[in-house]
């Protein structure tokens, strides 16, 4: 691969990762300037993704994108991707929802348009000019250009309860759950089933399954493997009794679908499902992200917790000062790093002290 020369050794610490395995270290991916590259003008905002799909400006954005990856350095395990977006609520806009980037801002809005779910019918819309068409196309054009150079990423799938309340509105879904939940268990039911068809468009068109895929969560699966984030972000607003009833049958049927997978945990709102979390066989990996301004290197006994359960983590917001104190705490074969360095340098310094100290 043009921007990652050491792809093949990179596939193999991700094979060990996936079979609980350590070879010399943790894996981690670290990204860093290049060294004696200038600085990109690429924008990487998911506003400017969005723009480029809609308009179809398709090779210009790729040549861009090629030219910032160009003043990158890729240490460890870290791999060359572009992430093809319509932001967080793709998923919603894919069945009908509406996204807005307006100028200035940094992703896409949508708005709710379903009034009463009894009225709601769920169908992706793949009509010429649509979101899944347009991006059908971007993720087809791309594949092309990408061809042994760099990876496309899987899309930010927020999906089962995340995309009906993008497409109702929070505060609306929760009153119909309490007031009409028949109807959201019938209308959930029929997003669930639209998961897989939604999931193969880029894995196809894209060309994921034959090179290997990763997302924003910076994995990698080989070629053949079905890999993607889960996640529900919607169940803080949840009892437990309730992430039971219409959260974790989803999530673990996404889980279960996919060959390889990561459950991205946000926020301490929604920590009272953790247990029903880690209650899922088919769940590979979990990212624990407390919330800004605080760390999960302050969580290290739910960390443990997490492995102790068989899941192995993924730890993306430390410092490389955090992870040089604290990555021996965790189990090596069960943790996975990800961090941005000042320079290529840094980078491959905290490589060699992870190798030299593990």
């Amino acid at each position: 691969m043009l921007y990652k020369p050491d792809f093949e050794r990179a596939k193999k610490y991700w094979q060990a990762f996936w079979e609980q395995e350590v070879i010399d270290r943790p894996p981690i991916s670290v990204i860093a300037p290049k060294r004696g590259a200038k600085p990109s003008t690429f924008s990487t905002k998911i506003s400017d993704c969005f723009r480029a799909c809609m308009s179809g400006d398709f090779d210009s954005y790729l040549a861009g994108f090629e030219e910032y990856l160009s003043t990158l350095y890729f240490g460890g395990e870290a791999m060359p991707a572009l992430e093809l977006t319509l932001g967080p609520d793709q998923y919603a806009a894919f069945l009908g929802g509406n996204l807005s980037a307006p100028e200035g801002s940094e992703t896409t809005w949508s708005s709710p348009i379903v009034d009463d779910f009894s009225k709601f019918e769920v169908k992706i819309d793949k009509s010429p000019g649509s979101y899944f068409d347009m991006l059908k196309k971007f993720f087809e054009r791309a594949a092309e250009h990408s061809k042994d150079k760099y990876l496309l990423c899987m899309l930010d799938l927020h999906s089962n309860l995340d995309a009906l309340s993008a497409l109702r509105g929070p505060e609306n879904l929760c009153l119909d759950i309490m007031d009409c939940p028949e109807e959201v268990h019938r209308v959930l039911n029929e997003v669930r089933a639209t998961y897989e068809e939604i999931f193969m468009m880029p894995y196809i068109s894209g060309d994921l399954i034959n090179r290997g895929s990763t997302a924003w969560a910076p994995f990698f699966a080989d070629k053949g493997e079905k890999y993607n984030v889960v996640q529900c972000d919607f169940s803080c607003l949840l009892s437990p009794s309730q992430a039971r009833e219409y959260a974790i049958p989803a999530i673990a049927e996404e889980a279960a679908f996919l060959d390889k997978n990561v459950y991205h945990y946000d926020g301490v709102g929604a920590l009272g499902h953790m247990d029903d979390i880690l209650a899922i066989e088919e769940i590979d990996v979990i990212q624990w992200l407390p919330g800004t301004p605080d760390s999960s290197v302050n969580w290290m006994d739910l960390l443990k917790k997490i492995q102790k359960a068989g899941k192995s983590l993924w730890v993306s917001d430390w410092t490389i000062a955090d992870i040089k104190a604290h990555f021996k705490e965790l189990e090596p074969n069960k943790v996975f790093f990800s961090v941005w360095a000042s320079s290529q340098d840094e980078a491959e310094e905290l490589i060699e002290y992870m190798q030299k100290n593990m």
